[in-house]
């Protein structure tokens, strides 16, 4: 460490050039402030690097390679389809390239300083910046805190040999002939699924009754049927006990109830949540920035922490691991700071888990609205009988509208389909602006669209449906 060295002056120093980051660099510095941002990793976070992007380009070479095999259906023979996954691995580099460097020059454009390295706060206005090369001494006005998180390693099944990561599980050479995921959430259902497409035998093995807990069962519960017909085999209510490995597989050990079974692959994928990076060498109590006991950082509607000059977002506050709950918290600390009346109001934040078929939820489900005191009405509307649902030979699933009776207020929606993640937007902005159901049943759909059943199912829950009985 650099001994009597003077501070340099800035007006914002953000920590983590992940989503939430470099959202809150670039908005900062659109404010008129001067605005360092560091990363000790790459710009564009997990997100870009190791997560949303490089995931999202592998399950969609996936779709296309299944898509292709399944081609008969609307009277194509197209012949086996091969898989070079050398090349579906360049194709996901390329995507992450070209993403990773389109932040960068928006961060150059406005005049943003970046810094790749770490940092270390010294006092609660002050923190060293240093990498194997300088550690420059910044002074800030203001601080915004984005570290992010890593995926939690189990004691029993430390990321090792044949014991992976979701950051492993995105960069493997080939594609394994088998597969165990421990943990039947939204990423271990994503990476699980995406490699059964490609023919790799999965089982997934989930502690509690169901995959995807943070969706309502009956969108679980299609997908579930899914993975069964895709070499996917799922065991609830199991609890993993150990692992043995050897050169050219692992065995797991797991349990349901009392009894004792055993399942061997080539791979262990363990996908058991995130941990905060709040731990190391960060310095946040000498900050003077309240962490709770599982590593959370403490915030206000604004993202203040108990250092009113330091905010933090993302996946060390407490919330979803979501980069669009990042980025959005970004620009609310930014215009904080700018001194904007802006604060966090969580009712709009979509869930999307990218599985086949896809799920996303925005607002409150059924449960939660009669929870809340609503007296609830609900309008649900099949794909099956949808026109573009059929012709696209994807009728599985719904979408679920749930709204207050007495005043027509949509209040949440639930899709499980096809394009669920594009869909879902229109129902935020709903939500968002005070909609009923029968602004979205006045608002003209295309036709044919999947956009039309959340039309049908707004028409479902006043009670006159144009294309279903009402029984």
């Amino acid at each position: 460490m650099v001994v009597g060295d003077a501070s340099l002056d800035i007006d914002t120093l953000v920590i983590g050039a992940g989503p939430g980051g470099y959202v809150a660099a670039i908005r900062a510095a659109q404010l008129g402030q001067n605005v360092l941002v560091v990363d000790k990793e790459y710009v564009g976070g997990v997100c870009l690097n190791v997560g949303c992007i490089p995931s999202k380009a592998l399950i969609s070479a996936a779709h296309q390679y299944e898509s292709i095999n399944h081609a008969s259906a609307f009277g194509i023979e197209a012949g086996e389809a091969k898989v070079n996954f050398s090349k579906v691995q360049e194709f996901k580099n390329g995507v992450v390239k070209k993403l990773t460097g389109g932040v960068a020059s928006l961060l150059k454009a406005n005049k943003v300083q970046y810094f790749n390295g770490e940092v270390m706060f010294i006092n609660e206005n002050e923190a060293r910046v240093f990498n194997d090369q300088e550690a420059p001494r910044y002074r800030f006005k203001n601080c915004i805190i984005a570290t992010g998180s890593r995926p939690i390693e189990l004691k029993a099944f430390p990321f090792k040999g044949r014991i992976i990561s979701s950051t492993g599980a995105l960069s493997l050479p080939e594609v394994p002939k088998s597969l165990i995921v421990i943990g039947g959430g939204y990423i271990g259902i994503e990476l699980g699924q995406m490699y059964s497409k490609f023919g790799t035998k999965v089982t997934v093995i989930e502690g509690g009754d169901t995959i995807l807990p943070g969706f309502d069962k009956d969108m679980s519960s299609i997908v579930a049927k899914k993975l069964k017909g895709t070499n996917v085999d799922i065991v609830t209510g199991a609890m993993a006990q150990s692992a043995e490995q050897t050169d050219s597989d692992v065995t797991l050990t797991y349990k349901v109830g009392d009894k004792e079974e055993k399942v061997t692959a080539e791979y262990l994928l363990v996908t058991v949540g995130r941990r905060p990076n709040t731990d190391g060498e960060l310095g946040l109590e000498l900050a003077g920035v309240k962490v709770s006991e599982r590593g959370l950082i403490e915030v206000d509607s604004q993202t203040r922490t108990s250092n009113p000059n330091i905010y933090a977002i993302g996946d060390v506050i407490a919330g979803p691991a979501l980069a669009h709950k990042a980025m959005y918290e970004g620009r609310v600390a930014a215009e904080a700071i700018a001194g904007l009346p802006s604060v966090v109001d969580y009712k709009c934040i979509p869930a999307v888990c990218f599985s086949d078929p896809e799920c996303a939820s925005v607002g409150y489900t059924e449960k939660e609205a009669k929870e809340k005191g609503h007296n609830v009405k609900v309008g649900k509307f099949p794909f099956a009988i949808n026109g573009r649902a059929l012709s696209l030979n994807a009728t599985e699933g719904f979408v679920k509208l749930v709204a207050d009776k007495d005043t027509g207020l949509v209040l949440g929606a639930q899709i499980v389909g096809s394009e669920a993640s594009n869909m879902i937007a229109e129902l935020g902005l709903a939500i968002e602006m005070g909609a009923t159901l029968e602004d979205i049943a006045l608002t003209i759909h295309a036709h044919p669209t999947l956009g039309e059943i959340v039309l049908d199912a707004a028409e479902v829950a006043l009670g006159h449906p144009i294309h279903t009985v009402v029984k």
